[in-house]
């Protein structure tokens, strides 16, 4: 049974909010993620179950909120799993530090106006 949107929304909200904890604990800084294999390890997976979350969102709500780049962050989960020893480093350290926090703001405005709408 496929989750509705509003739930892996949701979900990637807590991913990111999760990690994002965690690596303040660990003292993840932007060089230690470049060469500390551990630091690796702990963001990788975040990072593709939050791809997988997107992957799976309906083909309405990717259309309705096409500004999003929905297919970048899917595609990003499909290189963490299948090219994981081709990994670039510096883009992940980029998107993680960068990225993937202004792209969980849009996702917290498309849950509040799914939220509204629907109530």
């Amino acid at each position: 049974m496929k989750k509705p949107d509003q739930e892996r929304l949701k979900k990637i909200i807590s991913i990111w909010t999760e990690l994002q904890s965690e690596m303040v604990q660990h003292e993840i800084t932007k060089d230690k993620l470049m060469s500390d294999q551990f630091s690796q390890w702990a963001v990788t997976t975040p990072l593709y179950n939050i791809g997988e979350h997107v992957y799976q969102l309906s083909k309405e709500l990717k259309k309705e909120y096409s500004e999003i780049p929905w297919n970048m962050v899917s595609g990003l989960r499909h290189r963490l799993v299948h090219d994981y020893d081709g990994i670039n480093w510096s883009f992940i350290v980029d998107v993680i530090f960068d990225d993937i926090d202004p792209f969980v703001q849009e996702i917290r405005k498309i849950l509040q106006h799914i939220t509204e709408t629907r109530m």
